[in-house]
This record gives structure tokens, C-alpha cells and sequence, in this order.
């Protein structure tokens, strides 16, 4: 375990080798031990790896050096390591081509929950923004959905304070190493997260809270989330970032609408005008958007279904992870769980539909009906 773990790390650290390049690699060569050992002709032949990439892997001696360091601070601090080929990887992120190849957890939170939620916003929160954040927080706990944010001044801060005040799972995803939390005054925020959520990272330990790796983070907490919501930003900054990141993975994106001459609503607005987010007020809007207020299901009607109509195989099975699960699931993740390709879930889905079977909701979600 240890030796997969030691070469996991370090294929991270090797320079010139990003998310997408790294997953291609273990694609061709099995795991990341073997990428290694694999003869630099061989790596020369797969696509998107040139020559000074091999030649990085080929002198991987220092970044083994720092694996084996990363390695004993994990151990030393009980870190967990996620990478992106294993069963304990964010399997939303796993749908993510840019998602990190390797997480460092902290702390026990489920990170596959049935329903998450990140909440994201302005460092400069104001009165309304706060209220707003404690608002939907309150709300999302009958939903039994799990809080991600970026640990940051703000929005972010006020989204984790609440969610660990309703005693809500809530995850915070960091810009920097597990060594530190940043900023420096969220720390006892953050040892209350670890009750009762988790700390998540990409960065190896001694990563400083550089700007460049903000962004990064971004796109963690939008891939890991079903959907986005905006609390005030400003007409450019991270959060508008992240409901971009969160289009592009085709996920929903929700907005606070704020006064026009606000400039802490003028990205939310924005946003909403441009129909890249749509507009709510309270975790009530969000739960009909997505779907989670029809999660009420008729198990005798269901149980009857079943025995009057002949479904094929993939029906079958689509059908019954809907029935399991007893809440609305996105095309994506109905893919994801059922093992069938995109295409083959939605014309499997389609069949389900014009039978009666299954009908669409916002959010580009499916029920049973």
C-alpha cells in the first residue's frame, strides 16, 4: 500500500505532468508504479506524452525524495490519499477531465454523498450575504445535503460556520498544503469541521496559499458539487469563476439576486441575466430545482410497475437505482452509477420516459414517476 501511495505522490510532483497527461499515463500503463518502469519508447508512443516529460519521469530521483517526506507527513498527521483510478475518489469529480489525479483528505466526511452543495461568494460578505448564507444553510439540513465551500474570509466562511452550527457535513477545500489553514483566522473553523466534515486538498504539504493555486481549488469545489450557489460577488472574482467552472462541467449553477446598485450583487445579477445562473431565494427554490421536493415515491405503485411491465436490462437497472436512491438523479450521475455510457443512459432514459416510467425535471434530473 504504502509503495502505490509513494508512487501516486510522486507522479504528481513530476514536472510537466498535469491531470489530464497523469491519467492518460495510468491509462496506458496500468498504475502509476508501472509508469515508472515503463521503457521510454514505450512512453514516447502514448498520446500527448513527449519527449521532456520522459525524460522528467526518467529523473524522478528528487521528486521521490519529497514523496517519501509527503508520505511519512500523511502518515503522521492520519491524512488520507484519494487518487482519481480508486473506489474513494469524489466520484462527481471523477467526471471532471481536469480533476486533480491525487486528494489529501482530512477528517471522515463521506465525500460520494446523495446530495452536495457548494456555496461560494465575495471575502467582503455583507449583512444581507451573511443572513442569506445562514438562510439556506438552515434550509438544506432537512435535506440531508453536504456543504462544500473554499475556507475563505466571507461567504465561504459564514457557508462552513453555519453548516457546522446546524450540525450539517460540510467539506472545506483548501488552496495550500494540509500543514496550515488559510487564512490563519479560520483555524478553530476549521477544527470544527473535522467533527463532523473533512478538509480536502491537491497540494503536498509546504505548499504555500499562492494565489495561482486558488483557481485550482475552484475547480475541486465545483466539480465535487451537484450545484453552485453564488452569494454575492462582485462583477469579476473567484466565485464567478466557479459558476463558469461549474457550467463547464455541466452542472447547475443558482444565484442570490441583490440591488442593482449593489457591487457586491453585480456578479449574481450578472450571472442571472446571462441565464448562466438561475435565480433563488431559500433552499426551498434550490430543492424544486433540482428536484428534491418530488422525492416522494409511491413504493406500493413502484413494487406494482414493476410486474406489469417488461423493461429491458438497462431500463431495469436505470430504474432501479432511481427507486434505491429515492431522489432525482442527473443524466451524469445516473451514468456513473449504472456503469452504461452517457449516450446509452439517455436513450435508456428516453425509453423510460415516453413509457410513463420516469419524467425530466429542472435541473436536467429524472424521477420516477
Amino acid at each position: 500500500m504504502d509503495s502505490n501511495v509513494l508512487h501516486q505522490i510522486a507522479l504528481t510532483l513530476v514536472p510537466g505532468i498535469g491531470p489530464v497527461n497523469g491519467k492518460n499515463l495510468v491509462s496506458y500503463c496500468g498504475n502509476a508504479a508501472n509508469i515508472f518502469k515503463t521503457p521510454k519508447a514505450k512512453l514516447l508512443k502514448i498520446p500527448g506524452i513527449g519527449k521532456k516529460t520522459i525524460e522528467a519521469i526518467a529523473n524522478a530521483n528528487k521528486v521521490f525524495d519529497k514523496a517519501n517526506s509527503e508520505l511519512e507527513f500523511i502518515k503522521k498527521h492520519n491524512i488520507q490519499t484519494l487518487f482519481y483510478s480508486e473506489s474513494n475518489y469524489p466520484q462527481r469529480l471523477k467526471q471532471c477531465a481536469d480533476g486533480p489525479l491525487l486528494l489529501y483528505q482530512k477528517g471522515a466526511a463521506n465525500l460520494n454523498p446523495n446530495k452536495i452543495i457548494a456555496i461560494v461568494g465575495t471575502r467582503k460578505a455583507s449583512d444581507y450575504g451573511k443572513k442569506m448564507v445562514a438562510t439556506l444553510v438552515e434550509g438544506l439540513k432537512q435535506y440531508k445535503a453536504t456543504i462544500i465551500s473554499g475556507l475563505a474570509y466571507g461567504i465561504d466562511f459564514q457557508a462552513h460556520k453555519n453548516a457546522v452550527e446546524n450540525n450539517t457535513c460540510n467539506i472545506g477545500v483548501l488552496g495550500h498544503g494540509l500543514h496550515i489553514v488559510y487564512p490563519a483566522a479560520n483555524k478553530n473553523l476549521a477544527d470544527k469541521i473535522l467533527n463532523n466534515g473533512c478538509l480536502l486538498s491537491e497540494f503536498i504539504s509546504g505548499t504555500k496559499p499562492d494565489r495561482e493555486n486558488f483557481p485550482k481549488r475552484n475547480r475541486i469545489v465545483a466539480g465535487m458539487a451537484d450545484a453552485t450557489i453564488i452569494v454575492e460577488s462582485a462583477l469579476k472574482g473567484g466565485a464567478v469563476i466557479t459558476a463558469y467552472l461549474a457550467q463547464g462541467y455541466n452542472r447547475d449553477v443558482f444565484a442570490i439576486p441583490g440591488k442593482t446598485v449593489d457591487a457586491n450583487s453585480a456578479g449574481c445579477n450578472n450571472l442571472i441575466k446571462k441565464n448562466i445562473a438561475g435565480l433563488i431565494e431559500n433552499a426551498e427554490d434550490l430543492a424544486y430545482q433540482l428536484g428534491w421536493s418530488l422525492e416522494k415515491i409511491d413504493k406500493k405503485k413502484a413494487a406494482q410497475r414493476t410486474l406489469l411491465i417488461a423493461l429491458t436490462n438497462e431500463e431495469q437497472h436505470l430504474y432501479d437505482l432511481l427507486k434505491a436512491t429515492e431522489t432525482a438523479l442527473s443524466v451524469d450521475q445516473l451514468s456513473l452509477k449504472s456503469e452504461l455510457t452517457l449516450s446509452k443512459t439517455a436513450s435508456t432514459l428516453l425509453s423510460l420516459e415516453l413509457q410513463n416510467i420516469v419524467a425530466a425535471i429542472p435541473g436536467n434530473r429524472y424521477i420516477l414517476v
